[in-house]
């Protein structure tokens, strides 16, 4: 409630406003701009914008075009300035932010040209320094910029004023931080085309703004927006400088907010707010503090005391229970009915008698559909779970929702041009059509750009590389072959890391091949956080074809019968909170989950799209499975080699859901908008 959140302005330090998805954040972005430019309008006086790039106000460019073309909003009184660009950096370049405003706004609006203004990559290196002063006085003499939009970088890095940036920086050269080029790697299609350099606004222009608004979406950037909103000012942090800002805000849907004290350990305000806090603990919110506190004390559940309650604010908590040790029983009870060696059930009796566990087969058999947004995720994942349904006797499929085919190197697409040429020879194949494409992937691979979209050929040659690499690898975990299925979403299919939208084609695709098998158990990857976006919209086609038959009169008992557990990316893995199955992994299984992962050569030494992480996918994944493991051993459980972790789609809606104020749940419906 609203007495709540005065108490939290205690340990955030800029006003913040949370909401419900990155769509409706945007929206409100959109119209307070909106807003602005039309009081000016009114006034007969112009609208100073500072500018960002990057994905996360893609959304808010979307709805200000939106807003012009149905409602007619001019921009004809707007100026604008942004706040950075690569150096060097032809303008006309694909990752040229002269070229990102144009496609995501310009060029959509009618804003008179010579009010834009955006740093120039392509000057010579001596001119720089007087473009940056030049640049600053223009701010100066149309009055300084009244909305500054900002994203937020992971190295806590605003325009690109890296950590270390002064408070009084302005406009100037500045060289990037390995982790920022790292993030950019994707769009310039390997982080050694990312420049070194840029042209940025300081944060000192910045801060000089009347109005700052920060954004930031999803998971990854959880971490460093609890530092610069509930840190200390630091240079380590540049974002860290808004605290000093008399009107700035941030603007975060629930992932990007998890760490924030008020979701991910309110109680702890409670040793300053005895009587003020009111926390409603429910089941879950009170399985999330009882791990919390676990983890806090490095204690097994078991051992937690009341005086560890007491310690950390948990008050609410006690009075719940006569006793500390209550509680400890209940959340162990409940987490420990998630660790299970049968992933879809059907346990046969007799295998409480006998040793060999692990080949047993199931009771009863079923139909298992596990959707794979890149061709290696379904192995990367949940390859020891696949392995033990296989074993255990289900009908195991495996879909491919996208062909991958840009994550393939240009020399891995020419050593598979060379093979097939060599092939075509050694067995006396004189088709003059292999010929003519070996032509073509030489010729234009020899003269590609980095960033430039590849041909039809080459593309088509990576989509082989990255099919037959899945089809392998499925193959090592007893996946037969007539059982894999490769969707090649249209959505995918742009040749750029820019995706184009999810359609009803896609939709379509996905349901068809629900339809097809009725499975009794879904899998999906269910991370919001892939940084190329591809997981996000995978899952929002299931979603979307699941409420399709959910609500059909023909499919709605089997598919709410359907059981549907969703599995992390490369990139993160579930709270222990989020848990809803816990798959053990004996040492064999690790290992053949391994040599699946081995299959996918073209993704190995690194791949191409590494993400934040340096280390090849097996080994983070067999890191991350052992993590868990060990989570669950300093819990109080029993000793695995590893485990693989699954939640189910109300997890995902939980994740959604703040923690205060409370909301009822969400339905399957409601949560298709949510992430739409």
């Amino acid at each position: 409630d609203s007495s709540n959140m005065e108490l939290l302005r205690v340990v955030e330090k800029v006003p913040t406003h949370v909401f419900a998805n990155y769509a409706n954040a945007s929206k409100y972005v959109a119209e307070k701009i909106r807003d602005a430019i039309k009081e000016r309008q009114s006034l007969g006086q112009s609208l100073v914008l500072g500018l960002a790039t990057g994905s996360t106000p893609i959304k808010v460019y979307e709805e200000l075009v939106r807003i012009h073309k149905e409602e007619g909003l001019s921009f004809q009184n707007v100026i604008t300035f942004n706040l950075d660009e690569y150096y060097p950096m032809s303008k006309t370049q694909l990752q040229s932010y002269n070229m990102f405003m144009k496609e995501y706004l310009f060029n959509h609006i009618d804003i008179k040209p010579e009010n834009v203004h955006i740093p120039d990559g392509s000057i010579e290196q001596s001119e720089v320094e007087d473009f940056c002063s030049r640049y600053e006085e223009k701010i100066r003499k149309c009055g300084g910029i009244d909305i500054q939009i900002l994203g937020i970088g992971r190295t806590g890095h605003i325009g690109f004023n890296e950590p270390g940036s002064s408070l009084s920086a302005k406009t100037r050269m500045v060289y990037l931080d390995k982790i920022t080029r790292v993030d950019a790697a994707p769009d310039f299609f390997g982080a050694k085309h990312v420049p070194k350099n840029a042209i940025t606004m300081g944060v000192g222009t910045i801060l000089s703004a009347r109005k700052i608004i920060i954004m930031a979406f999803s998971e990854n950037k959880a971490n460093i927006v609890k530092k610069a909103i509930e840190g200390e000012i630091c240079k380590e942090v540049p974002a860290s400088f808004l605290q000093k800002h008399q009107n700035a805000e941030f603007i975060l849907d629930y992932p990007a907010a998890d760490k924030l004290t008020r979701f991910n350990c309110p109680w702890i305000l409670k040793k300053y707010y005895q009587d003020e806090l009111k926390i409603e603990f429910d089941e879950a919110l009170m399985k999330k503090a009882v791990l919390w506190l676990a983890k806090e004390t490095q204690k097994p559940l078991l051992l937690l005391t009341e005086e560890d309650y007491e310690h950390y604010g948990l008050f609410d908590l006690l009075r719940l229970e006569k006793h500390a040790y209550n509680i400890n029983l209940k959340v162990f009870y409940s987490f420990g009915d998630v660790i299970t060696g049968w992933p879809a059930g059907g346990r046969p009796e007799t295998a409480k008698k006998k040793l060999d566990l692990y080949r047993q087969k199931s009771s009863v058999a079923k139909k298992i559909l596990v959707f794979s947004p890149h061709p290696d995720d379904d192995v990367i994942c949940m390859g020891g779970t696949i392995s033990k349904l296989v074993r255990q006797g289900h009908e195991v499929h495996v879909a491919y929702q996208t062909t991958g085919n840009i994550a393939v190197f240009d020399h891995d697409a020419m050593r598979f041009a060379d093979y097939l040429k060599e092939s075509a020879t050694n067995f006396g194949v004189n088709d003059p059509k292999i010929t003519e494409v070996y032509t073509k992937v030489k010729e234009f691979l020899k003269v590609k750009k980095p960033g430039e979209p590849d041909c039809p050929e080459v593309l088509d040659l990576k989509t082989l590389i990255r099919k037959t690499e899945a089809k392998s690898a499925v193959k090592t975990l007893g996946v037969l072959e007539e059982n894999t299925h490769f969707l090649n979403l249209p959505f995918y299919e742009s040749g750029k890391v820019k995706k184009k939208p999810l359609s009803d084609e896609d939709v379509e695709i996905v349901k068809n091949l629900i339809t097809e098998i009725k499975p009794d158990q879904l899998y999906a990857a269910g991370d919001l956080t892939d940084p190329h976006g591809t997981h996000r919209i995978c899952l929002i086609s299931i979603l979307n074809a699941l409420d399709i038959l959910r609500t059909g009169s023909e499919t709605k008992d089997w598919a709410e019968s359907m059981d549907v557990l969703l599995y992390k990316g490369a990139w993160d893995e579930w709270s222990p909170d989020k848990i809803s199955v816990a798959v053990p992994l004996a040492p064999f299984e690790l290992l053949e989950k391994r040599q699946a992962i081995f299959k996918h050569q073209s993704q190995k030494d690194p791949p191409l799209f590494p993400g934040n992480d340096s280390r090849e996918f097996w080994e983070r994944s067999e890191a991350r499975c052992k993590q868990t493991a060990q989570l669950l051993k300093n819990l109080g459980f029993t000793s695995y080699e590893a485990m693989e972790v699954f939640a189910t789609l109300q997890d995902i809606i939980e994740l959604l859901r703040p923690t205060i104020p409370r909301k009822p749940s969400f339905k399957l419906n409601q949560l298709r908008f949510q992430l739409l």
